[in-house]
């Protein structure tokens, strides 16, 4: 086990959109103009500037992610990124884990040193939470072993029994 990578990674349960950081994801469609979920919540509370803003992108693969100012949120920046839809195949694991690879790579890019992540594909997408949860978990903290710019993540759960699951897996 790795302290100092494993210190750089918190747990929280809350509102991803009031959070104090340089970067959070956003967990998008393809479009990129809003839906559901922490989507929604996102662009209301960014605000409109942020739908005008994503328009001009053009969408977003599954699997990777997008760099978009934070507009009236705390976080200076979101980084959008669309996950897969589950259908218990093997490419769901891949494409899982390429979204938290990528969104950390554009904060690399960005000189983005505190980044928050939500569940990402286990609402409307039914990804099963405790294996997205070890996707997630160990692609960062791989990531974070060889990338040191990243001093802080987040993963954040609005409900109680996500944020159990988490808490859990990083014990």
């Amino acid at each position: 086990m790795n302290t100092e990578t494993f210190n750089k990674i918190e747990i929280m349960q809350g509102d991803i959109t009031i959070l104090d950081v340089d970067a959070i994801v956003n967990a998008a469609n393809n479009s990129l103009l809003g839906g559901g979920g922490v989507d929604g919540a996102i662009h209301r509370a960014a605000g409109t500037k942020l739908l005008d803003y994503c328009k001009g992108l053009g969408g977003c693969s599954t699997g990777e992610a997008v760099i978009t100012p934070g507009f009236k949120l705390k976080a200076g920046h979101i980084i959008h990124t669309v996950g897969p839809v589950y259908s218990g195949k093997k490419e769901d694991a891949i494409q899982l884990g390429l979204c938290y690879k990528n969104c950390l790579k554009i904060a690399v890019e960005n000189n983005i040193k505190s980044i928050a992540f939500p569940a990402i594909s286990c609402g409307v997408y039914g990804y099963p939470l405790k294996d997205a949860c070890k996707i997630a978990v160990d692609t960062t903290f791989a990531f974070l072993k060889e990338e040191k710019s990243i001093q802080h993540v987040v993963f954040i759960q609005f409900s109680l029994d996500n944020y159990k699951i988490y808490k859990d897996y990083l014990s």
